[in-house]
């Protein structure tokens, strides 16, 4: 972190079933990170399903833990879905996925 800025990165990761976009955000007492997908988002608790269902978006969220935090776009790969959206769910992503097993969904769809 430079200059009290957040750090930030993004960065295209390959997954078993086509490629995505990867983001990480951390500052000091906080993080958060995401997959994109041309149909939807894979991404950690901080992501609120209500405005997703608003605007039709197609959200799946999993949930870290303090002793395990989602840091990096590929730790949402084997990370328990726990919230899904209704366009999420429309794509057959439910709660109890891996994120890899809802980025398939999103990416074959």
């Amino acid at each position: 972190m430079s200059e009290g800025l957040p750090e930030a990165t993004q960065r295209v990761v390959e997954t078993p079933y086509g490629r995505a976009m990867g983001s990480s955000y951390r500052w000091e007492g906080g993080q958060y990170c995401a997959i994109h997908t041309a149909r939807g988002v894979v991404g950690c608790g901080i992501f609120d399903i209500a405005c997703a269902n608003e605007f039709g978006m197609a959200f799946a969220v999993a949930k870290g833990t303090r002793e395990h935090p989602l840091l990096d776009p590929e730790d949402l790969y084997e990370a328990s879905i726990v919230r899904v959206s209704e366009s999420a769910r429309a794509l057959g992503i439910e709660e109890g996925m891996t994120g890899k097993e809802a980025l398939a969904c999103m990416l074959r769809a």
